[in-house]
């Protein structure tokens, strides 16, 4: 197994009911370069065997628990309780974004909102090392303005958006945001904020296979905010947690590829421990930007050593030792390589 910079680790969740174990999928194969992306994008290797968990723990109705410290929580590798580590301090490291905002589809009924977004990004630039890029996309990814730590420059670019054509190529824009993102410093807190709808239309550079163990090679952090899904929806989302699901590898891969046909933004932001949310209001959208530019600094590091070290999916599951009536925001799985 190999990590690097305690950060880089090969992690990839889902939480999805299991399938046979017979199942199986296709090989994978080498991802097609993306027009505009450099091919010598560092490649994220393995330095130890420790596995990063960010973990959210917030009260009911909102609200976030502090003062936790390791004996505070219960972490299970395969139903195997770890012996952990617990962060004293939450997330302080400064703050590579990549804001990557839909603009084919129907996406243009929702500039008004989009064009609000650039001061809520000083939520997440709170200090001078954090900086953020701007990616538009509609049946391609396109880089609109490199990083910087001027709002103001990524606001002006907010509010001159353009239509795009009919497509929302996600999984190709996601993979775009992560290359973005792998040549950022190993010590930022590296976070892509994903404005979208729910499916993909159109990415032909990447395949859904592809993009979950990208993910689970980087220590990307998604953030998903999607146009106004039904209420019921939402609901479902916020209530479960996938806390109880144990997979194995096949089948939560076969899940996690027919999961990102039904709700892409979803399950991405699952996948790398982080949140999805949606709105329909000017003020719901706002809101819920700010929220997750709090929810991004407010995250315990769990860190552990596994110990079963065998390759393949290993599930996870994080829990307070005591009754809080907490809802906790962690990764599911992650993913150890074979050593090569």
């Amino acid at each position: 197994m190999k990590i690097a910079g305690g950060w880089l680790i090969s992690i990839c969740l889902w939480m999805f009911p299991a399938l046979m174990v017979s199942q199986k999928l296709p090989p994978i194969e080498p991802p097609q370069p993306m027009p505009g992306v450099k091919s010598d994008v560092p490649v994220l290797h393995v330095t130890t065997n420790e596995v990063l968990v960010p973990t959210l723990v917030e009260k009911r109705g909102g609200g976030i628990v502090y003062g936790l410290k390791a004996s505070d929580f219960r972490l299970e590798d395969n139903g195997v309780p770890q012996n952990i580590h617990v962060q004293e301090e939450m997330d302080t490291a400064p703050v590579s974004l990549v804001v990557a905002v839909q603009e084919g589809g129907a996406s243009a009924l929702e500039f008004d909102k989009l064009a609000r977004l650039g001061p809520l990004l000083d939520v997440f630039l709170s200090d001078a090392g954090s900086h953020a890029a701007l990616v538009g996309f509609d049946s391609r990814p396109y880089l609109i303005h490199d990083f910087t730590h001027s709002t103001e420059d990524l606001d002006a670019a907010l509010k001159n958006l353009e239509p795009g054509d009919g497509g929302a190529a996600i999984l190709d824009t996601v993979s775009y945001g992560v290359d973005l993102l792998a040549a950022e410093p190993e010590s930022d807190r590296r976070v892509l904020l994903l404005v979208s709808e729910r499916r993909d239309h159109g990415s032909r550079h990447t395949r859904p296979e592809q993009l979950i163990r990208k993910i689970g090679r980087s220590d990307v952090l998604i953030l998903s905010i999607s146009f106004s899904p039904s209420g019921a929806e939402l609901i479902h989302d916020v209530q479960d947690s996938g806390d109880d699901r144990t997979l194995n590898m096949v089948s939560a891969l076969v899940m996690a590829v027919n999961a990102f046909k039904r709700n892409i933004s979803k399950e991405i932001a699952q996948e790398s421990g982080g949140e999805y949310t949606t709105f329909i209001s000017d003020k719901k959208f706002e809101q819920r930007v700010v929220d997750a530019a709090k929810h991004m600094r407010n995250r315990y590091l769990i860190t552990f050593s596994p110990t079963d070290t065998t390759p393949g999916l290993h599930t996870i599951r994080v829990r307070t030792t005591s009754d809080i009536g907490a809802r906790i925001v962690a990764r599911s799985n992650y993913w150890l390589q074979a050593e090569p």
